[in-house]
């Protein structure tokens, strides 16, 4: 009975095996958590305000170098606006990034991916132009691009929109004096999919009238504009492609192996065999590093991307561990088919769809319209916080109908077990090998989702309190994305390896060649069914006799 290699393979080279994952699993954790820097950055910039009389939206409004300057302000209160009757039509806020370090000016990488923008503002409390607890900031932004090697003054367009956004404001009974700000809310301002040009220019205006519309009537004594900005760090970009790299090519030549040793056999596919493949076939299109190209051609739409690829991972994972699990559930049903795990599978990819759906939502729209937003209205807020609250729900309830049916395994192994006593001692032996094997390896998939889920959850955490404007203490490091993504290649590893059928055949006593035989038979969940299939399935399926 050939059985896979997990059944086979000597204590020795299993241990030899283990040890080398384990060794690549710490390697991940020390790569992020010692080489790689923080997975992203912020950087806070105040506005520079502008004046023009004869404001033109054709022209771009910069701070710098002072020669292209536009005409600058320092306060909102500065007697020069009512000399020269500025009105909030004529005041631009500018932003023009990356700020200078030193007297010098820097510039963005491709390496950095990504730039989201978060707007708040600082609001003076006053008696006489008081503050809504809720109003609506009507923002009319201008997003810019200049790259080196370009006159300083030749900025292209990006992106323009007339946004609202829905402004939170409170403040404390004992602040409402004249000095004190409002506590307001952070807004979502835009989100560039690809970080390609060198240097980028923001141009905001908060103007008193839209289409003949009176806006911002209700946002009180506005004192200044600030920007978060958000991107991604080039370090971790490196080490996280350089991971990818890695993993691809590896990933390409186990699958490779796999299904060779598979096609070998006399038999069909096993439903968990192709189970195994379809998620390295997930994993290999997750470990593609496309993020090569956006080096060399600019892609907005790389982060749609990314998520399609990563939900299809999640799919595919997710199904895996409930066809895993069911497998080798170790009852009387016969379940090598997919039609058994419909009612599973269904509800993983129904939940994995609405995600998708929810995540084209505001990406797919924002591959047109940086500054689009699902955030905006409360009918918005209120369904991106209920995917993300029902995404996180599932997530743990999934984790648990898990481990219940990990815990069904053990309970059902351990009443397997007192059949082996009947077994011949090369029999028994072996069958306890298996188990113990078995039982190692269910633990690691249970350790894998555990973890897969914690970071599934974390990330939707992460990425949404921004949006949300909650300050969550959050510790979100580069070791554990690093750990977490090498986990999910080593765990895929090892399935393909100890998963694959195997060419050698249990040892038989001369003595005893034909009670093993008798085994073998009693064994075997079909009696038409070829040797390769695993043993400890067989073992599951009929008792031994005694």
């Amino acid at each position: 009975m050939g059985g896979a290699i997990i059944e086979n393979l000597s204590g020795r080279k299993l241990s030899v095996l283990i040890g080398f994952l384990i060794a690549c699993q710490f390697s991940c954790f020390l790569l992020g958590g010692l080489v790689s820097p923080a997975p992203t950055s912020v950087t806070p910039v105040l506005a520079i305000k502008c004046y023009d009389k004869q404001y033109n939206s054709s022209r771009w409004y910069q701070s710098r170098p002072d020669t292209e300057a536009c005409a600058i302000f320092h306060s909102l209160d500065d007697p020069i606006l009512q000399e020269k009757h500025v009105t909030a039509e004529d005041i631009i806020f500018v932003f023009q990034i990356p700020l200078p370090k030193n007297r010098q000016d820097l510039d963005y990488s491709r390496w950095q991916q990504t730039l989201i923008g978060i707007l708040y503002a600082d609001i003076l409390y006053d008696d006489e132009d008081p503050v809504d607890h809720q109003t609506v900031l009507t923002l009319d932004a201008r997003l810019g691009y200049r790259n080196k090697g370009d006159p300083i003054n030749k900025w292209t367009s990006l992106a323009r929109s007339v946004e609202e956004r829905r402004l939170e404001c409170s403040i404390e009974k004992e602040h409402q004096k004249s000095g004190y700000l409002y506590d307001c809310s952070h807004v979502p301002l835009f989100e560039l999919g690809s970080l390609h040009h060198d240097f980028y220019l923001l141009n905001v205006r908060l103007p008193n009238k839209i289409a003949g519309n009176t806006v911002n009537a209700d946002i009180g004594k506005l004192h200044d504009l600030w920007v978060a900005f958000i991107h991604q760090n080039g370090g971790f970009t490196k080490v996280w492609v350089s991971l990818k790299t890695v993993f691809f090519p590896v990933l390409v030549a186990l699958l490779v192996w796999f299904w060779r040793r598979i096609t070998q056999l006399s038999r069909p596919p096993a439903l968990l065999e192709c189970c195994i493949m379809g998620l390295g076939a997930a994993l290999t299109l997750l470990n593609l590093p496309l993020e090569y190209l956006t080096l060399f051609v600019d892609c907005p739409w790389m982060t749609v991307v990314g998520d399609i690829r990563q939900g299809v991972f999640y799919a595919a994972l997710l199904s895996f561990w409930l066809v895993f699990a069911g497998e080798h559930l170790m009852d009387d049903v016969e379940r090598n088919r997919v039609r058994a795990y419909w009612r599973h599978l269904s509800a993983v990819l129904g939940g994995c769809v609405c995600l998708f759906i929810f995540d084209m939502c505001e990406r797919g729209v924002q591959l047109r319209n940086p500054f689009y937003s699902i955030w905006v209205t409360d009918l918005g807020t209120n369904l991106a916080l209920a995917f993300i609250i029902l995404a996180g729900i599932c997530a743990g309830l999934y984790f648990c109908f898990l481990s219940y049916m990990i815990w069904k395994v053990f309970v059902n192994i351990s009443a397997k077990r007192q059949s082996l006593t009947a077994m011949s001692s090369t029999r028994r032996l072996q069958y306890t090998g298996i188990i113990y094997r078995f039982k190692v390896l269910m633990l690691a998939t249970l350790l894998c989702a555990a973890m897969t889920v914690i970071g599934f959850i974390l990330g939707q955490v992460s990425e949404g309190r921004w949006k949300w404007d909650e300050h969550i203490s959050l510790e979100y490091t580069s070791a554990f994305f690093t750990g977490v993504y090498g986990m999910w290649n080593i765990y895929t590893f090892a399935l393909l390896c100890l998963y694959a059928p195997s060419h050698k055949s249990w040892p038989k006593e001369e003595n005893q060649q034909q009670s093993s035989q008798d085994e073998e038979i009693e064994f075997s969940r079909l009696a038409g069914e070829p040797s390769e299939m695993s043993s400890l399935t067989a073992l599951a399926r009929k008792p031994a006799t005694d």
